[in-house]
């Protein structure tokens, strides 16, 4: 995930400062020494980071702050409160139409960004808050384009327009706008072109659709993984184009992060969405506020409550049943089965404890807590029950058991260390009732026994 190496440097910045307890000027101005190198080298522009430090050292070094309770937590809010006014301070939404008037979208972006795959995504996204998107498909020059639209369309149930390769891409657009105003669209999201390196030849053809057409929102797909890269496409889309938001794609994968940082400093533009994996649900609402919690350490307890609303497919009634269960601590093998299956719903456990504040646990160090290969022999383990087994664990006695481990393809002595750390588990839920509020419907989030589960805890530790 993006911004992992820049977080466990701040977090270990801030946590020398809070170690220090009251500060000096120098003491502050070595801890932004600090930040402004791990900034670089998260790849953030050299101007923003500047400024950036700047203004935190100005606010930071006064009598007000120094003298103060905690001055090392004062600090640490204006970083907070400065980082969250370098990515935009509010969020953005995509500017739609009153009534029942066609909003009109563009997507832009070079060829490897993910933009064909994010215009259907924001179709996904459309929908849900009750328009009617149609998808546009003009990029002519690539084949493979229109049937990935064709096929993204189908899985979120978005028409596609298309009229091959024939055709130049400004006639299509016109004659999609033609056939939404006869067919009751109100949202046209018109896929363009992608090149592998900005051309005069691109950014004409965007400029004549933004001619013949009223295009109300020019929407730019950048790789965040092209770091400085993708901040200097963006500015040169803009000066030749006018962009009016920018979606940053590959939020997921092995970035520093700098793009996210730099993109609304340098070009005045707001990101109004990150893409955060492959699947077509996998893009999130950009939130500044949210977004500098997350890089400082401090978990985004909202998005991970948003997941679990949007993810967590159990109906009210039976989310509450389940909480119920798991308070009084009768939570079987079904419910666990259950639980696992959401959590994956929701990106993982190392996706859900990236966002959870107060772990005391660095970025780097999640990932390895979490035994992917032990989470799958313990499901192996339960799906080797039978329905009345998983349902009422104390009938698993010895000849049971060795059944099972046969089943599972493991040995009787990992059989009964699952089934011993799962009775310790219902024991913890039981005390810590607290742990199963405010997530996802019903007040189930199958948070309760993390601690407990087997695959929770440093790989290689046998359950």
């Amino acid at each position: 995930m993006a911004f992992e190496s820049l977080s466990e440097k701040l977090q270990n910045i801030f946590r020398n400062l809070r170690g220090k307890g009251k500060l000096s000027e120098d003491d502050v101005r070595a801890s932004m020494k600090e930040v402004r190198m791990a900034l670089l080298e998260a790849d953030v522009n050299f101007k923003v980071v500047k400024s950036f430090v700047k203004s935190v050292e100005e606010k930071a070094v006064g009598e007000e702050v120094l003298n103060g309770l905690n001055p090392a937590q004062m600090v640490i809010k204006i970083v907070n409160d400065e980082m969250v006014s370098l990515m935009g301070s509010e969020t953005t939404e995509i500017a739609l139409q009153p009534g029942k008037a066609i909003t009109v979208i563009m997507m832009a972006g070079l060829q490897g960004a993910g933009k064909t795959t994010t215009t259907a995504k924001i179709a996904g996204k459309l929908k849900q808050k009750g328009k009617k998107p149609l998808l546009v498909a003009c990029d002519i020059y690539r084949p493979a384009a229109i049937d990935q639209l064709k096929i993204n369309g189908e899985k979120t149930d978005t028409e596609v327009f298309a009229m091959g390769t024939d055709h130049k891409p400004v006639d299509i657009a016109k004659a999609a706008l033609a056939h939404a105003e006869k067919n009751g669209f109100n949202v046209v999201i018109i896929d363009t072109a992608g090149r592998l390196h900005i051309d005069e030849a691109m950014m004409e053809e965007l400029q004549e659709i933004k001619k013949e057409i009223d295009v109300h929102n020019t929407i730019l797909v950048v790789d965040a993984m092209t770091g400085q890269d993708a901040v200097n496409v963006a500015k040169e889309f803009d000066e030749k184009v006018g962009v009016t938001g920018i979606i940053l794609s590959k939020m997921d994968g092995d970035t520093r992060g700098g793009a996210a940082l730099s993109v609304k400093a340098v070009t005045g533009k707001p990101i109004l969405y990150v893409g955060m994996g492959e699947k077509l649900s996998d893009l999130e609402q950009f939130y500044p506020d949210r977004m500098a919690s997350r890089i400082l350490g401090m978990g985004d307890v909202l998005t991970l409550i948003e997941k679990a609303q949007e993810n967590i497919d159990i109906d009210e009634q039976t989310g509450k049943e389940m909480a119920g269960r798991m308070r009084k601590g009768k939570f079987d093998f079904n419910d666990y089965l259950e639980s696992m299956k959401q959590m994956r719903n929701m990106g993982g456990f190392a996706s859900i404890l990236k966002m959870l504040p107060g772990m005391g646990i660095n970025a780097g160090d999640i990932e390895g807590m979490i035994d992917e290969k032990q989470i799958k022999q313990t499901e192996a383990i339960v799906l080797s029950m039978t329905p009345e087994e998983r349902a009422n664990p104390k009938l698993l006695n010895p000849r049971r058991k060795h059944r099972i481990a046969k089943g599972a393809g493991l040995d009787i002595a990992q059989v009964n260390r699952f089934i011993k750390q799962f009775e310790q588990s219902q024991k913890m839920m039981k005390q810590m009732p607290g742990m199963m509020k405010g997530m996802g419907k019903g007040g189930f989030g199958g948070m309760g026994g993390l601690g407990g589960f087997p695959g929770f805890g440093r790989k290689g530790r046998r359950f």
